[in-house]
Formats: C-alpha cells, structure tokens, sequence
C-alpha cells in the first residue's frame, strides 16, 4: 500500500473537510495516510520525498494570495530538488473575488512544477463548501493521485 501525505492550510474549515474526505477515502482502501495541517505541525518541503505522494490543500487568501502560515513551504520549495515526486493539489476559495478564485492553488502548482515534481493535471478548486459533486471530485483526485503512484494515469471526473 502506498504511503501518502495529506497537507493543508484552512482557514474557515472548508480545505480541512476536503483533506478529511481523501484521508477517508484513501485509509478505506488501507493506504498509509499521514495529515498535517500548516498551522499546526512541523514540515519542511524535503519531507515530501519521503511518501509516495502528497495531496496538498491550499485556501485562497484576500485577493489571491499564499496563506501566512503556508509563505515558509512555499518559499523553501525554492531550495529544494522534489523531481519524481508526485503532488495532487486542491483547495477552497471564494468565486466572490473573481479572477483571484484559488489562485493560491494555481501558485502552489506551478511552484511545485519549477521544483520538478509530477503533478496530477487538475488543481482541484472548489467554492466554499464542498457540495455531493465536489466530495466526489476530492475522491477523483486522490483516487488519481494513486494511479499516478503505481504508473497509470487518469482524470479528476469534471
């Protein structure tokens, strides 16, 4: 079974249950999961190297923006050589300030493809509260995430 990481930074809760949903849905098929949260636990960019995977949730912030509790990640990712890795990346946001809807999550990807790693093709963005369709969707993406460990790939449902 394969050994995944599980991190995220949530600010109103909404990031947290989309990490909870892909812990459950990857522990039921007796996966290893490991959650960390940014605000609450000690990680550092190199760690990623040590699981199979991660899944890494990010929220949008004001107008766009890296949460503070997530700016240390992401700036040590520039110091960092992750090629091989594979990262699945989602995350919560509001459509309310417009084009900046989860942007943090289009920077975390693109951050995480200069640091060389192999990355799920659908940045998961979901608007406020996951509803039925985008809990399916957190499932897609881990589910997927899984096949790009064991060499296979496949699509977050749309």
């Amino acid at each position: 079974m394969s050994n995944i990481l599980i991190l995220y930074a949530s600010a109103s809760g909404n990031t947290e249950l989309m990490a909870e949903v892909m812990a459950t849905y990857l522990e039921n098929l007796q996966h290893k999961v490991t959650i960390k949260n940014f605000d609450f636990d000690q990680i550092t960019a190199e760690e990623i190297k040590d699981y199979d995977a991660a899944l890494i949730g990010i929220y949008t912030y004001d107008y766009g923006e890296i949460p503070y509790e997530v700016e240390f990640f992401y700036d040590e990712l520039d110091e960092v050589e992750l090629t091989g890795s594979i990262c699945g990346v989602f995350g919560a946001g509001d459509s309310a300030y417009g084009d900046t809807f989860g942007t943090a999550v289009d920077l975390m990807y693109e951050k995480l493809e200069e640091c060389g790693v192999h990355l799920h093709p659908v940045r998961l963005k979901v608007d406020l509260t996951p509803d039925k369709k985008d809990i399916r969707n957190c499932e897609e993406l881990a589910k997927s995430v899984l096949l790009l460990v064991s060499g296979k790939e496949a699509n977050v449902a749309e």
